[in-house]
Parts: structure tokens; C-alpha cells; sequence
């Protein structure tokens, strides 16, 4: 499996409608206008929030105010999925 972005739209506290695009990590633009056009919402706007959001942890969300024009969902969610990828574990002492 190559590397994907998995695009999911959150409604009622549930996933809703998903798709998942081929994509590079360090360009997930184009893969997010493919996901959006086929889930037949427009593009949202990608702010510098989202773009610290994506470098560090690989995923974002976008709200409602993000689109502009309305959607019919609570968020959209899009997370970088590379299934190389080290898992990282927890350093939390309470999972040990």
C-alpha cells in the first residue's frame, strides 16, 4: 500500500462519507481537492493552523467556517496514512 490521505467528513459525533487518495506528505493539496471533489464538497481553506497542524502530527481538521460555502457536516477530518511508517509509542510512564 502506498502512501494515502484519508479524508472523512464528521457528522453527529460519527463518520459520515470517507475516501482515501494517493499522496505525498509533503504536498497533501492536490490529493484533498481529488477527495473533495469526490465527495462533492468544496475545498476548504487550508490556514497556518492547519499547516502546523499536517507538519507535526500529520493530520488536520476544518470546521464549518472553513468552507466557503455551507457544508452539512460538524468537521473534516484528513490524516496522512503511511504504512511504513515506525509506530511511535507512548511516553507516557502509565503505559508501560
Amino acid at each position: 500500500m502506498a502512501t494515502a490521505l484519508w479524508v472523512r467528513t464528521i457528522r453527529h459525533h460519527r463518520m459520515d462519507k470517507q475516501v482515501v487518495e494517493p499522496c505525498l506528505r509533503d504536498d497533501p493539496h492536490e490529493a484533498l481537492a481529488e477527495a473533495c471533489h469526490k465527495l462533492d464538497i468544496s475545498r476548504p481553506l487550508w490556514l497556518d493552523k492547519n499547516q502546523r497542524e499536517w507538519d507535526e502530527f500529520g493530520q488536520t481538521r476544518f470546521l464549518p467556517d472553513s468552507f466557503m460555502d455551507s457544508v452539512d457536516f460538524e468537521r473534516l477530518e484528513i490524516e496522512y496514512i503511511d504504512p511504513d511508517a515506525k509506530k511511535k509509542r507512548s511516553t507516557d510512564p502509565r503505559n508501560a
